[in-house]
């Protein structure tokens, strides 16, 4: 006997059964929402169905697991989504709305794949679950959050497996060249007189040429260094990274970084500018 999951999947007004084969567990359905949400029921349903012995209703075999299915019907049915709690789940789940051609379901999935609590989090795992179901926007809002991370130094991950060398090539290619364009940037941009950035007590014009705070020249070093690793401007702009610099220098350097900050926004600014996605 064949086991019924609760509601709403045992409606006793259900006109189609789909049985998952891994626990041969039945979910009773309907088919005017299967045939709306997917073109893939749509054309299946216009087809004869063979019947259960036990039941006069047509009878579909899957090979999905009836609580992966579950999850995906969720966001077909008019009840409040699923609560997807991994990205192996989402994953999973988006394999099986893709294969059904469950267009709700592959929409709300999508979204969900580069929330915050996902792509902030695990940016290269969402970034390699986009490439394995050539969702290309998804993958370059990834790769832009990949920027923060150090890839070369990510642990390996099984969904490295799903995607292509030519994508993955694509990601690195997009660190080096940022990285690179960040540096220049930054090493452009040195201050170039005491009207740019200067510190009253070590900062100076000397035999005609400026020499800038001695805090500059840290932060200009450990910058390149940090952009190097992960080149966006999370780090190098932090007050973490900022106050390390001016303990770097004088003691009137604290106060000279306070009195950059115009000079330092539009440093900012300008790196932030730089193409960030694949």
């Amino acid at each position: 006997m064949l086991n019924a999951i609760k509601d709403p999947w045992n409606s006793p007004d259900a006109d189609i059964i789909l049985i998952c084969a891994p626990d041969e567990t039945d979910i009773r359905l309907h088919k005017c929402i299967l045939s709306a949400a997917s073109p893939f029921f749509e054309n299946m349903f216009s087809l004869p169905q063979p019947s259960c012995s036990d039941t006069p209703l047509p009878v579909v075999h899957i090979s999905e697991a009836s609580s992966v299915m579950e999850t995906v019907l969720q966001f077909v049915y008019p009840m409040l989504d699923p609560d997807i709690g991994t990205l192996d789940e989402l994953a999973e789940a988006l394999a099986v709305a893709m294969k059904y051609e469950l267009t709700v379901a592959i929409h709300a999935l999508r979204k969900l794949l580069v929330s915050p609590r996902f792509v902030e989090k695990e940016p290269m795992k969402v970034f390699a679950i986009a490439c394995r179901f050539d969702l290309d926007d998804e993958a370059k809002v990834a790769s832009r959050h990949t920027l923060s991370t150090d890839i070369l130094a990510t642990p390996l991950s099984d969904d490295l497996k799903h995607i292509s060398a030519y994508s993955y090539r694509r990601l690195l290619d997009l660190h080096r060249t940022r990285a690179a364009a960040a540096q220049e940037v930054l090493q452009s941009s040195k201050p170039g007189s005491v009207n740019t950035i200067k510190c009253m007590q070590c900062s100076a014009v000397a035999f005609g040429s400026y020499m800038p705070p001695r805090w500059w020249t840290d932060f200009e070093k450990r910058g390149c260094e940090e952009l190097a690793v992960r080149p966006c401007t999370r780090v190098i702009f932090s007050m973490a990274f900022l106050s390390q610099s001016a303990r770097s220098g004088c003691p009137r350097c604290a106060e000279s970084v306070l009195n950059s900050y115009v000079f330092i926004e539009g440093l900012k600014k300008r790196i932030d500018e730089l193409p960030d996605t694949i």
